[in-house]
């Protein structure tokens, strides 16, 4: 039955141990979230310096998979090319090494004002900022009480046979030692919570320094795990990323694992204890890393594009959605919000593909606009699913307003791509297979339509993410300007058709059913204005003019 108590109070610990690290992390985000994606970003002008930036941004978040998380959605994005971002990931291990020094301190009286301190700025805290720095320090008074739990629950398990027996055989075992510690960070999703865990099973005397030197070479191995994980639906940059930094950390703990006996033979008589001899593993593991790959980011690069190539053109998957940022509300919708303007691109490119069949009787046609149509039904539906995610956990006002703008532009561009795959392909392919041709004038009136509808396109986008009044006037003027042109052309057309002209009088049903799909789309486009514009107290909720003062005449009659 101790032994059962025993064990609880060790998952216990370990738990409070992995949630105070999230705590941290979620914490930082939700106070400087945006800045400090913004500083990793910029700063990467060599390799020293993005070196340098994992290491900074490591230390405030407590995690190197956080910020391996967000350096590969930059890299997704462009933003980071892959050898600065490569070197940002050496510097996170160096980073999380040096809070592992750090958090191994006797400090126990720091976790308990942590706590307080993080309660109270949590509870009079207003503002995002102020409840995510309390989230952090709350964060980190629990890694520290769980440490201490930790080292209170540790040493009864140094008289226990089976606890022996089962460690000594790991001793013999390097192989199972190794995979060992690769689960539990794995599981933990933090290298950092099991290599303090291995130091005080050594500071107890559980383990043999030579166990704890391979246990903390898997534990560096199962970190690098999670964020390769978190991007396997993502760029293919970023997955390139995260697997050149499980290579790199997989080389390096086969290395350390085979000659684990020999570096802590060397390594313990210049420390005090085994305790520190795990720390000094940790940090030098990460510094050896950092010094061997950091002149060597070219050849990593080019590994890592040989193991991950480029995607097979038509079958595009989501590029900037980050799970990893759905802990800060802010920063997930952003990227939602890239995401959907990655799909008003898609949208625009069938625009311009259904315009080249029409004009160019293109029997291609429907397989080119296939494929983008079913990219655009995926990410549309990646989107919806991302955003559902993050409704589940507490949202403002102005967040939540901001989501229901996104998933509702998502769908209305889903469905300009239905009415172009559907509508306007449809009408192109009968065309082209009919052998027709539009009159001069005809012609130069759906050019003309289609114009409009590209420039529209184009302005509902910078709407969308700008949230600006004067464009957001604009698009609504664009929208009425289709109408008008719609009506115009339908009127021209007509006379054309009374005149017996006999290219349109072929093309009749044609021409006013491109028109009419055309300004379909012009309606789904104006469609983000609208919101923008009714906060704004511009828009009516009927267009019936002198609506109220009609209905008193109506009652006296």
């Amino acid at each position: 039955m101790s032994s059962t108590i025993h064990l609880i109070d060790l998952l216990g610990a370990g738990a409070l141990l992995i949630w105070g690290l999230r705590l941290i992390k979620t914490g930082i985000m939700n106070a400087f979230g945006g800045s400090l994606r913004q500083w990793i970003g910029k700063g990467t002008g060599n390799r020293f310096k993005a070196a340098l930036s994992g290491l900074l941004a490591t230390l405030a978040l407590q995690s190197s998979t956080a910020t391996a998380v967000i350096t590969a959605s930059f890299a997704s994005r462009g933003i980071i090319e892959q050898r600065m971002a490569q070197a940002v990931m050496l510097g996170a291990n160096v980073g999380t090494a040096i809070a592992a020094v750090i958090l191994s301190m006797d400090v126990h009286w720091i976790g308990s004002a942590m706590i307080l301190i993080g309660v109270v700025t949590y509870s009079v805290s207003q503002y995002a900022r102020g409840k995510g720095v309390g989230r952090a320090a709350l964060g980190l008074g629990l890694m520290l009480l769980a440490l201490q739990l930790l080292g209170q629950v540790t040493e009864p398990l140094r008289e226990s046979e089976m606890v022996i027996a089962v460690l000594s055989g790991l001793g013999d075992a390097p192989v199972i030692a190794l995979l060992l510690a690769t689960g539990l960070a794995f599981v933990a999703s933090s290298s950092l919570a099991v290599v303090l865990f291995v130091a005080l099973l050594a500071q107890s005397g559980l383990v043999t320094p030579t166990l704890a030197v391979i246990l903390v070479a898997g534990a560096n191995l199962g970190g690098a795990i999670p964020p390769w994980l978190a991007v396997s639906r993502e760029g293919v940059e970023a997955r390139r990323l995260t697997l050149s930094n499980l290579v790199v950390r997989g080389l390096g703990a086969l290395v350390l694992t085979a000659f684990a006996g020999p570096v802590a033979a060397f390594a313990l008589p210049l420390l005090p204890n085994a305790h520190m001899l795990t720390i000094a593993t940790h940090i030098g593991f990460s510094l050896v890393l950092l010094v061997v790959f950091l002149p060597l980011l070219d050849p990593i690069a080019a590994l890592a594009t040989k193991l991950v190539p480029a995607r097979a053109a038509g079958k595009q998957g989501p590029t900037y959605l980050d799970d990893g940022a759905l802990d800060t509300p802010a920063i997930a919708l952003a990227v939602a919000a890239r995401e959907t303007l990655r799909v008003g691109d898609l949208v625009g490119k069938m625009l311009e593909i259904s315009l080249n069949g029409l004009m160019q009787n293109d029997p291609a046609l429907r397989d080119k606009l296939g494929g983008f149509d079913d990219d655009v039904d995926a990410l549309q539906e990646a989107i919806k699913l991302y955003l559902a995610k993050l409704g589940r956990g507490e949202l403002d006002p102005d967040d939540d307003r901001r989501a229901a703008e996104i998933v509702s532009y998502a769908i209305n561009l889903e469905h300009i791509g239905d009415i172009i795959d559907r509508g306007l392909c449809e009408q192109a392919t009968k065309k082209t297979q009919r052998k027709l041709k539009f009159s001069p004038e005809g012609l130069a009136e759906i050019q003309e339509m289609y114009a409009k509808t590209i420039e529209n396109l184009r302005l509902s986008q910078s709407v969308f993410f700008g949230r600006d009044p004067e464009l957001a006037r604009a698009l609504m003027a664009g929208k009425v300007e289709i109408r008008r042109l719609e009506a115009a052309s339908s009127e021209r057309h007509l006379k054309r058709v009374r005149a017996l002209r006999s290219e349109t009088l072929e093309t009749s049903t044609l021409h006013l059913d491109i028109l009419r799909d055309l300004k379909r789309i012009n309606a789904h486009l104006a469609s983000v204005a609208v919101p923008i514009l009714e906060q704004m107290g511009e828009l009516s909720e009927s267009r019936l003019v002198h609506q109220a003062s009609a209905a008193p005449a109506l009652e006296q009659k």
